[in-house]
Protein backbone atom coordinates (compact mmCIF):
# COMPACT_ATOMS: atom_id res chain seq x y z
CA UNK A 1 0.00 0.00 0.00
CA UNK A 2 2.84 2.40 0.80
CA UNK A 3 4.56 1.56 -2.49
CA UNK A 4 1.42 2.34 -4.46
CA UNK A 5 0.82 5.55 -2.50
CA UNK A 6 4.32 7.01 -2.06
CA UNK A 7 6.55 4.98 -4.39
CA UNK A 8 9.50 2.68 -3.79
CA UNK A 9 12.03 5.43 -2.99
CA UNK A 10 10.18 6.88 0.00
CA UNK A 11 9.17 3.46 1.34
CA UNK A 12 12.74 2.13 1.26
CA UNK A 13 14.09 5.26 2.95
CA UNK A 14 11.49 5.00 5.72
CA UNK A 15 12.38 1.32 6.11
CA UNK A 16 16.08 2.13 6.39
CA UNK A 17 15.34 4.77 9.03
CA UNK A 18 13.21 2.37 11.08
CA UNK A 19 15.69 -0.52 10.84
CA UNK A 20 18.64 1.67 11.83
CA UNK A 21 16.69 3.28 14.66
CA UNK A 22 15.49 -0.07 16.01
CA UNK A 23 18.97 -1.58 15.91
CA UNK A 24 20.51 1.45 17.62
CA UNK A 25 17.80 1.46 20.30
CA UNK A 26 18.72 -2.15 21.10
CA UNK A 27 21.97 -0.83 22.55
CA UNK A 28 19.90 0.85 25.28
CA UNK A 29 17.90 -2.26 26.19
CA UNK A 30 17.88 -3.43 29.80
CA UNK A 31 15.52 -6.41 29.57
CA UNK A 32 14.66 -9.06 27.01
CA UNK A 33 11.29 -7.33 26.58
CA UNK A 34 13.10 -4.24 25.33
CA UNK A 35 14.93 -6.41 22.78
CA UNK A 36 11.58 -7.77 21.57
CA UNK A 37 10.25 -4.25 21.03
CA UNK A 38 13.34 -2.93 19.26
CA UNK A 39 13.59 -6.09 17.17
CA UNK A 40 10.00 -5.51 16.04
CA UNK A 41 10.90 -2.00 14.91
CA UNK A 42 13.98 -3.32 13.09
CA UNK A 43 11.99 -6.09 11.43
CA UNK A 44 9.36 -3.59 10.26
CA UNK A 45 12.12 -1.55 8.68
CA UNK A 46 13.49 -4.65 6.96
CA UNK A 47 10.06 -5.37 5.47
CA UNK A 48 9.63 -1.82 4.17
CA UNK A 49 13.10 -1.95 2.59
CA UNK A 50 12.94 -5.45 1.10
CA UNK A 51 9.63 -5.54 -0.76
CA UNK A 52 10.01 -2.22 -2.65
CA UNK A 53 13.55 -3.14 -3.70
CA UNK A 54 12.21 -6.29 -5.36
CA UNK A 55 9.27 -4.42 -6.87
CA UNK A 56 11.44 -1.71 -8.45
CA UNK A 57 13.52 -4.38 -10.20
CA UNK A 58 10.44 -5.58 -12.04
CA UNK A 59 9.65 -2.04 -13.18
CA UNK A 60 13.19 -1.17 -14.22
CA UNK A 61 13.80 -4.31 -16.27
CA UNK A 62 11.65 -6.23 -18.70
CA UNK A 63 13.88 -7.77 -21.36
CA UNK A 64 16.68 -8.56 -18.88
CA UNK A 65 14.46 -9.07 -15.85
CA UNK A 66 15.71 -12.59 -15.12
CA UNK A 67 19.32 -11.48 -15.22
CA UNK A 68 18.62 -8.48 -12.98
CA UNK A 69 16.73 -10.50 -10.36
CA UNK A 70 19.33 -13.25 -10.27
CA UNK A 71 22.22 -10.80 -10.02
CA UNK A 72 20.58 -8.69 -7.34
CA UNK A 73 19.96 -11.77 -5.19
CA UNK A 74 23.74 -12.21 -4.98
CA UNK A 75 23.73 -9.50 -2.33
CA UNK A 76 21.77 -11.79 -0.05
CA UNK A 77 24.42 -14.48 -0.29
CA UNK A 78 27.19 -11.96 0.22
CA UNK A 79 25.55 -10.58 3.33
CA UNK A 80 24.86 -14.01 4.81
CA UNK A 81 28.51 -14.94 4.33
CA UNK A 82 30.16 -11.79 5.67
CA UNK A 83 27.83 -10.37 8.33
CA UNK A 84 28.30 -13.20 10.89
CA UNK A 85 32.07 -12.71 10.68
CA UNK A 86 31.74 -8.93 10.96
CA UNK A 87 29.34 -9.29 13.89
CA UNK A 88 31.79 -11.51 15.78
CA UNK A 89 34.60 -8.99 15.24
CA UNK A 90 32.40 -6.14 16.46
CA UNK A 91 31.27 -8.14 19.47
CA UNK A 92 34.82 -8.89 20.56
CA UNK A 93 35.97 -5.30 20.01
CA UNK A 94 33.05 -3.12 21.14
CA UNK A 95 30.73 -5.40 23.12
CA UNK A 96 27.11 -6.08 22.31
CA UNK A 97 25.91 -2.53 22.96
CA UNK A 98 28.55 -1.00 20.74
CA UNK A 99 27.87 -3.63 18.08
CA UNK A 100 24.19 -2.71 18.03
CA UNK A 101 25.05 0.97 17.57
CA UNK A 102 27.47 0.28 14.71
CA UNK A 103 25.07 -2.09 12.95
CA UNK A 104 22.34 0.52 13.33
CA UNK A 105 24.55 3.01 11.51
CA UNK A 106 25.21 0.43 8.80
CA UNK A 107 21.48 -0.11 8.33
CA UNK A 108 20.97 3.61 7.80
CA UNK A 109 22.69 3.09 4.44
CA UNK A 110 19.38 1.60 3.29
CA UNK A 111 18.22 5.23 3.11
CA UNK A 112 21.03 5.89 0.63
CA UNK A 113 20.00 2.83 -1.39
CA UNK A 114 16.43 4.08 -1.45
CA UNK A 115 17.50 7.59 -2.49
CA UNK A 116 19.12 6.31 -5.69
CA UNK A 117 15.95 4.49 -6.77
CA UNK A 118 14.70 6.69 -9.59
CA UNK A 119 10.93 7.11 -9.33
CA UNK A 120 8.92 5.91 -12.30
CA UNK A 121 6.09 7.87 -13.86
CA UNK A 122 2.53 7.13 -12.85
CA UNK A 123 1.13 3.98 -14.36
CA UNK A 124 -1.11 4.48 -17.34
CA UNK A 125 -2.88 2.39 -19.90
CA UNK A 126 -3.07 -1.35 -19.39
CA UNK A 127 -0.52 -1.28 -16.54
CA UNK A 128 -2.52 1.14 -14.46
CA UNK A 129 -3.85 -0.53 -11.31
CA UNK A 130 -7.53 -1.14 -11.47
CA UNK A 131 -8.97 -0.34 -8.09
CA UNK A 132 -11.89 -2.24 -6.78
CA UNK A 133 -15.22 -0.65 -7.43
CA UNK A 134 -16.12 -1.10 -3.79
CA UNK A 135 -12.95 0.70 -2.73
CA UNK A 136 -13.30 3.56 -5.21
CA UNK A 137 -17.01 3.99 -4.65
CA UNK A 138 -17.95 3.06 -1.11
CA UNK A 139 -21.35 4.60 -1.69
CA UNK A 140 -22.36 1.88 -4.14
CA UNK A 141 -24.26 0.25 -1.25
CA UNK A 142 -27.95 1.03 -1.61
CA UNK A 143 -28.93 4.21 0.16
CA UNK A 144 -31.76 2.49 2.04
CA UNK A 145 -29.25 0.02 3.46
CA UNK A 146 -27.04 2.84 4.75
CA UNK A 147 -29.96 4.45 6.53
CA UNK A 148 -30.58 1.45 8.71
CA UNK A 149 -28.58 2.90 11.55
CA UNK A 150 -25.93 0.77 13.20
CA UNK A 151 -26.52 -2.22 10.90
CA UNK A 152 -25.92 -0.09 7.82
CA UNK A 153 -22.70 1.38 9.24
CA UNK A 154 -21.41 -2.07 10.17
CA UNK A 155 -22.12 -3.40 6.69
CA UNK A 156 -20.43 -0.37 5.14
CA UNK A 157 -17.32 -0.85 7.26
CA UNK A 158 -17.21 -4.56 6.46
CA UNK A 159 -17.51 -3.87 2.73
CA UNK A 160 -14.66 -1.34 2.95
CA UNK A 161 -12.52 -3.82 4.86
CA UNK A 162 -13.17 -6.55 2.30
CA UNK A 163 -12.33 -4.15 -0.53
CA UNK A 164 -9.12 -3.12 1.24
CA UNK A 165 -8.07 -6.74 1.76
CA UNK A 166 -8.85 -7.65 -1.85
CA UNK A 167 -6.88 -4.70 -3.18
CA UNK A 168 -3.83 -4.46 -0.93
CA UNK A 169 -3.46 -8.02 0.37
CA UNK A 170 -4.10 -9.68 -3.01
CA UNK A 171 -6.83 -11.95 -1.66
CA UNK A 172 -8.61 -11.52 -4.98
CA UNK A 173 -5.55 -12.99 -6.73
CA UNK A 174 -5.79 -16.08 -4.56
CA UNK A 175 -9.34 -16.53 -5.79
CA UNK A 176 -9.04 -15.51 -9.45
CA UNK A 177 -5.45 -16.40 -10.42
CA UNK A 178 -4.99 -20.15 -10.13
CA UNK A 179 -1.29 -19.98 -11.07
CA UNK A 180 -0.59 -17.52 -8.27
CA UNK A 181 -2.56 -19.70 -5.87
CA UNK A 182 -0.52 -22.78 -6.79
CA UNK A 183 2.76 -20.87 -6.52
CA UNK A 184 1.84 -19.39 -3.14
CA UNK A 185 0.87 -22.79 -1.73
CA UNK A 186 4.08 -24.43 -3.01
CA UNK A 187 6.41 -21.70 -1.73
CA UNK A 188 4.65 -21.50 1.64
CA UNK A 189 4.98 -25.25 2.15
CA UNK A 190 8.61 -25.15 0.97
CA UNK A 191 9.53 -22.56 3.61
CA UNK A 192 8.54 -24.97 6.38
CA UNK A 193 11.78 -26.88 5.87
CA UNK A 194 13.87 -24.60 3.67
CA UNK A 195 15.91 -22.75 6.30
CA UNK A 196 15.84 -25.40 9.04
CA UNK A 197 19.07 -27.05 7.74
CA UNK A 198 20.85 -23.69 8.06
CA UNK A 199 19.87 -23.56 11.74
CA UNK A 200 20.73 -27.16 12.66
CA UNK A 201 23.73 -27.95 10.46
CA UNK A 202 26.38 -26.75 12.93
CA UNK A 203 24.71 -28.33 16.00
CA UNK A 204 24.32 -31.58 14.04
CA UNK A 205 28.03 -31.60 13.15
CA UNK A 206 29.21 -30.77 16.68
CA UNK A 207 26.81 -33.34 18.14
CA UNK A 208 28.71 -35.94 16.09
CA UNK A 209 32.11 -34.91 17.55
CA UNK A 210 33.17 -32.44 14.82
CA UNK A 211 35.20 -29.43 15.88
CA UNK A 212 33.26 -26.18 16.04
CA UNK A 213 35.72 -24.51 13.66
CA UNK A 214 35.23 -27.11 10.94
CA UNK A 215 31.47 -27.05 11.43
CA UNK A 216 31.39 -23.26 11.02
CA UNK A 217 33.62 -23.63 7.95
CA UNK A 218 30.83 -25.62 6.29
CA UNK A 219 28.52 -22.62 6.57
CA UNK A 220 31.20 -20.42 5.02
CA UNK A 221 31.53 -22.83 2.10
CA UNK A 222 27.78 -22.71 1.57
CA UNK A 223 27.94 -18.93 1.45
CA UNK A 224 30.82 -19.00 -1.02
CA UNK A 225 28.88 -21.40 -3.25
CA UNK A 226 25.96 -18.96 -3.23
CA UNK A 227 28.22 -16.05 -4.11
CA UNK A 228 29.82 -17.96 -6.98
CA UNK A 229 26.69 -19.59 -8.42
CA UNK A 230 24.19 -16.73 -8.37
CA UNK A 231 26.08 -14.51 -10.86
CA UNK A 232 26.59 -17.53 -13.12
CA UNK A 233 22.89 -18.32 -12.88
CA UNK A 234 22.16 -14.70 -13.75
CA UNK A 235 24.31 -14.94 -16.89
CA UNK A 236 22.89 -18.28 -18.04
CA UNK A 237 19.23 -17.50 -17.33
CA UNK A 238 19.60 -14.07 -18.89
CA UNK A 239 20.64 -15.44 -22.30
CA UNK A 240 18.37 -14.51 -25.24
CA UNK A 241 17.22 -18.10 -25.68
CA UNK A 242 15.64 -18.02 -22.22
CA UNK A 243 13.91 -14.65 -22.60
CA UNK A 244 10.17 -14.90 -22.75
CA UNK A 245 10.35 -18.56 -21.87
CA UNK A 246 7.78 -20.19 -19.60
CA UNK A 247 10.23 -22.78 -18.34
CA UNK A 248 11.54 -20.72 -15.42
CA UNK A 249 8.95 -22.17 -13.08
CA UNK A 250 10.10 -25.71 -13.94
CA UNK A 251 13.75 -24.78 -13.35
CA UNK A 252 12.71 -23.27 -10.03
CA UNK A 253 10.69 -26.36 -9.08
CA UNK A 254 13.55 -28.69 -10.03
CA UNK A 255 15.97 -26.65 -7.92
CA UNK A 256 13.56 -26.88 -4.97
CA UNK A 257 13.25 -30.64 -5.49
CA UNK A 258 17.05 -31.06 -5.59
CA UNK A 259 17.40 -28.88 -2.51
CA UNK A 260 15.01 -31.10 -0.59
CA UNK A 261 16.59 -34.36 -1.69
CA UNK A 262 20.06 -33.13 -0.73
CA UNK A 263 19.01 -33.19 2.94
CA UNK A 264 19.06 -36.99 2.76
CA UNK A 265 22.84 -36.77 2.25
CA UNK A 266 23.20 -34.82 5.47
CA UNK A 267 21.02 -37.23 7.42
CA UNK A 268 22.93 -40.27 6.15
CA UNK A 269 26.31 -39.34 7.63
CA UNK A 270 27.94 -36.60 9.70
CA UNK A 271 31.52 -36.94 8.42
CA UNK A 272 33.19 -33.82 7.09
CA UNK A 273 33.46 -35.11 3.50
CA UNK A 274 29.79 -36.05 3.34
CA UNK A 275 28.70 -32.74 4.84
CA UNK A 276 31.01 -30.91 2.42
CA UNK A 277 29.23 -32.60 -0.50
CA UNK A 278 25.92 -31.71 1.10
CA UNK A 279 26.63 -27.98 1.49
CA UNK A 280 27.83 -27.75 -2.13
CA UNK A 281 24.66 -29.36 -3.53
CA UNK A 282 22.44 -27.50 -1.07
CA UNK A 283 24.09 -24.17 -1.88
CA UNK A 284 23.89 -24.80 -5.63
CA UNK A 285 20.19 -25.61 -5.61
CA UNK A 286 19.44 -22.83 -3.16
CA UNK A 287 21.20 -20.30 -5.43
CA UNK A 288 19.16 -21.25 -8.50
CA UNK A 289 15.89 -21.28 -6.57
CA UNK A 290 16.66 -17.93 -4.94
CA UNK A 291 17.55 -16.39 -8.30
CA UNK A 292 14.22 -17.39 -9.87
CA UNK A 293 11.79 -16.95 -6.97
CA UNK A 294 10.74 -13.39 -7.77
CA UNK A 295 11.09 -13.85 -11.53
CA UNK A 296 8.49 -16.61 -11.49
CA UNK A 297 6.21 -14.44 -9.37
CA UNK A 298 6.56 -11.56 -11.86
CA UNK A 299 5.59 -13.92 -14.68
CA UNK A 300 2.61 -15.19 -12.69
CA UNK A 301 0.89 -11.86 -11.92
CA UNK A 302 0.68 -8.49 -13.61
CA UNK A 303 3.30 -5.95 -12.57
CA UNK A 304 0.55 -3.59 -11.42
CA UNK A 305 -0.43 -6.20 -8.81
CA UNK A 306 3.08 -7.42 -8.02
CA UNK A 307 3.58 -5.38 -4.79
CA UNK A 308 0.41 -6.73 -3.19
CA UNK A 309 1.07 -10.25 -4.51
CA UNK A 310 4.58 -10.19 -3.05
CA UNK A 311 3.28 -8.84 0.24
CA UNK A 312 0.74 -11.64 0.61
CA UNK A 313 3.32 -14.26 -0.37
CA UNK A 314 5.76 -12.93 2.24
CA UNK A 315 3.03 -13.05 4.89
CA UNK A 316 2.13 -16.64 4.07
CA UNK A 317 5.69 -17.94 3.89
CA UNK A 318 6.70 -16.08 7.05
CA UNK A 319 4.23 -18.17 9.02
CA UNK A 320 5.81 -21.48 8.03
CA UNK A 321 9.25 -19.92 8.22
CA UNK A 322 8.55 -19.02 11.84
CA UNK A 323 7.24 -22.39 13.01
CA UNK A 324 9.76 -24.56 11.10
CA UNK A 325 12.76 -24.34 13.47
CA UNK A 326 10.69 -24.78 16.68
CA UNK A 327 9.02 -27.88 15.22
CA UNK A 328 12.46 -29.22 14.35
CA UNK A 329 13.58 -28.53 17.91
CA UNK A 330 10.65 -30.50 19.28
CA UNK A 331 11.59 -33.37 16.98
CA UNK A 332 15.19 -33.33 18.24
CA UNK A 333 14.09 -33.22 21.87
CA UNK A 334 11.69 -36.11 21.45
CA UNK A 335 14.01 -38.39 19.44
CA UNK A 336 17.47 -37.25 20.49
CA UNK A 337 18.61 -37.45 16.84
CA UNK A 338 19.35 -34.55 14.50
CA UNK A 339 19.14 -36.80 11.42
CA UNK A 340 15.34 -36.96 11.64
CA UNK A 341 15.21 -33.19 11.21
CA UNK A 342 16.95 -33.40 7.84
CA UNK A 343 14.73 -36.27 6.72
CA UNK A 344 11.67 -34.21 7.64
CA UNK A 345 13.07 -31.30 5.63
CA UNK A 346 13.50 -33.66 2.69
CA UNK A 347 9.81 -34.52 2.78
CA UNK A 348 8.65 -30.90 3.08
CA UNK A 349 10.89 -29.26 0.47
CA UNK A 350 10.91 -32.04 -2.14
CA UNK A 351 7.12 -32.43 -1.96
CA UNK A 352 6.80 -28.68 -2.55
CA UNK A 353 8.99 -28.97 -5.64
CA UNK A 354 6.94 -31.86 -6.98
CA UNK A 355 3.72 -29.98 -6.29
CA UNK A 356 4.93 -26.95 -8.27
CA UNK A 357 6.04 -29.13 -11.19
CA UNK A 358 2.79 -31.06 -11.44
CA UNK A 359 0.56 -28.03 -10.85
CA UNK A 360 2.13 -25.80 -13.48
CA UNK A 361 2.39 -28.65 -15.99
CA UNK A 362 -1.33 -29.29 -15.59
CA UNK A 363 -2.12 -25.57 -15.87
CA UNK A 364 0.07 -25.21 -18.97
CA UNK A 365 -1.62 -28.17 -20.63
CA UNK A 366 -5.01 -26.69 -19.82
CA UNK A 367 -3.96 -23.33 -21.25
CA UNK A 368 -2.72 -24.91 -24.48
CA UNK A 369 -5.95 -26.85 -24.84
CA UNK A 370 -7.96 -23.64 -24.46
CA UNK A 371 -5.78 -21.88 -27.05
CA UNK A 372 -6.30 -24.68 -29.56
CA UNK A 373 -10.03 -24.63 -28.90
CA UNK A 374 -10.21 -20.88 -29.52
CA UNK A 375 -8.07 -21.22 -32.64
CA UNK A 376 -10.44 -23.80 -34.10
CA UNK A 377 -13.42 -21.55 -33.44
CA UNK A 378 -11.71 -18.59 -35.13
CA UNK A 379 -11.01 -20.52 -38.39
CA UNK A 380 -13.62 -19.75 -41.06
CA UNK A 381 -15.44 -22.47 -42.91
CA UNK A 382 -14.44 -23.03 -46.58
CA UNK A 383 -17.92 -22.01 -47.72
CA UNK A 384 -17.35 -18.61 -46.17
CA UNK A 385 -13.89 -18.18 -47.69
CA UNK A 386 -14.81 -19.12 -51.26
CA UNK A 387 -17.96 -17.83 -52.93
CA UNK A 388 -19.41 -18.82 -56.28
CA UNK A 389 -19.34 -16.11 -58.96
CA UNK A 390 -22.60 -14.38 -59.91
CA UNK A 391 -23.43 -14.17 -63.65
CA UNK A 392 -25.43 -11.14 -64.79
CA UNK A 393 -26.63 -10.66 -68.38
CA UNK A 394 -26.22 -7.21 -69.88
CA UNK A 395 -26.48 -5.43 -73.26
CA UNK A 396 -23.46 -4.78 -75.44
CA UNK A 397 -23.47 -1.09 -74.66
CA UNK A 398 -24.60 -1.30 -71.12
CA UNK A 399 -23.28 -3.22 -68.19
CA UNK A 400 -25.53 -3.89 -65.23
CA UNK A 401 -23.69 -3.54 -61.95
CA UNK A 402 -25.95 -5.75 -59.93
CA UNK A 403 -24.52 -8.04 -57.27
CA UNK A 404 -26.26 -10.32 -54.89
CA UNK A 405 -26.76 -9.03 -51.40
CA UNK A 406 -23.99 -9.77 -48.96
CA UNK A 407 -21.49 -10.80 -51.67
CA UNK A 408 -18.42 -9.01 -52.89
CA UNK A 409 -18.79 -7.32 -56.28
CA UNK A 410 -15.41 -8.73 -57.31
CA UNK A 411 -17.06 -12.14 -57.56
CA UNK A 412 -19.58 -10.86 -60.15
CA UNK A 413 -19.00 -11.74 -63.84
CA UNK A 414 -20.68 -9.59 -66.48
CA UNK A 415 -21.66 -11.24 -69.82
CA UNK A 416 -22.30 -8.90 -72.74
CA UNK A 417 -23.01 -11.51 -75.44
CA UNK A 418 -24.24 -15.05 -75.43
Amino acid sequence: MLVERFGCRVTVMVGGLLSGLGMAMSALARTITDIYVTSGITGLGFCLSFQPSVTIMGHYFERRRVFANALSSTGTALGLSTLPLIANILLSSFGWRGSFLILGGVLLNCCVCGAVMRPLGPASGPNKPKHSQVLDKPNNIPLQQERKGLTGHVKTVLCDIVAFLHRHLAFDLLVSNVRYRAFAVGVTWMMLGCVVPLVYLVPYATHNNMEIGRAAFLMSIMGLVNIAVRPVAALVLGLPRFRGSSSFVYVFAFAVLLNGLSNCICGASASFKVLLLYVVIFGLSMSVAGSLLFTVLMDTVEMSRFPSALGLLCMLESGTLLIGPPLAGILVDSTGQYAYVFYACTVCVSSAGLFLMVSFYFLDCKREAEKKKKKKKSVKMPSDLYQKPVITLANDDQCSHVASKGRNSENTVYVTSV
